[in-house]
């Protein structure tokens, strides 16, 4: 198989030093569901996966995490990329995935196809990151839970009508479910199981 140019660059310039601060800011963004965390890791991932996402994906995943990519990252350099700088291994079943990432745009049905873990295991689910316009500009949307002191307001744009119901979808099977990351170029925010989420007039 030839690798392009763009899978062999775009990762991290200081593996160790940049996956340690993409790591802390991960765990910052789980501890604080709603808050954005930017980066700036010097990840430059194949079109379309952003940098947030691309520094998450060379941060979190290796040769012992399956990843879904959704079609058009499927078809694009990305799989060559992760391959190349992580040693992760593309799955075409979700069920199977301990990450997936989705582009910008892509439409959203269930997010039950993913992994959701066990009752006895409930980490063996799917992180799922989903790539949108904007952390902010859009729609109000209330957080509440554990780590948000009493309300958190998040406004993303690009999230479809229907997230409120598939996320509402996700929550009720507890402590199962899938955790949710919404990227936007460097930035990004965690959404994780035990948030809840509801519409906010703005």
């Amino acid at each position: 198989m030839e690798l392009r140019n763009d899978t062999l660059t775009g990762g991290f310039a200081e593996p160790v030093f940049q996956a340690q601060s993409v790591f802390k800011a991960m765990m910052d963004a789980m501890a604080r569901p709603g808050s954005i965390q930017t980066l700036s890791p010097d990840a430059a991932p194949p079109a379309p996966m952003g940098a947030a996402a691309g520094a998450i994906a060379l941060t979190l995943c290796d040769h012992d995490t399956p990843v879904w990519l959704s079609p058009a990252l499927n078809k694009s350099a990305v799989p060559g990329w992760l391959s190349f700088h992580t040693g992760a291994t593309v799955t075409t079943e979700k069920a199977e995935a301990r990450f997936a990432f989705v582009d910008s745009g892509m439409a959203l049905s269930t997010f039950g196809l993913f992994a959701p873990g066990t009752q006895e295991y409930p980490d063996r689910s799917t992180t799922v990151v989903i790539e949108i316009a904007a952390l902010d500009g859009g729609k109000a949307l209330a957080l509440m839970g554990p780590g948000i002191k009493t309300v958190t307001e998040i406004a993303p744009v690009g999230l479809p009508e229907t997230f409120i119901r598939l996320w509402n979808e996700n929550r009720v099977l507890f402590p199962r479910g899938v955790d949710i990351v919404l990227a936007a170029g460097s930035s990004f925010l965690c959404l994780p199981r035990t948030t809840k989420i509801t519409a906010t007039e703005m």
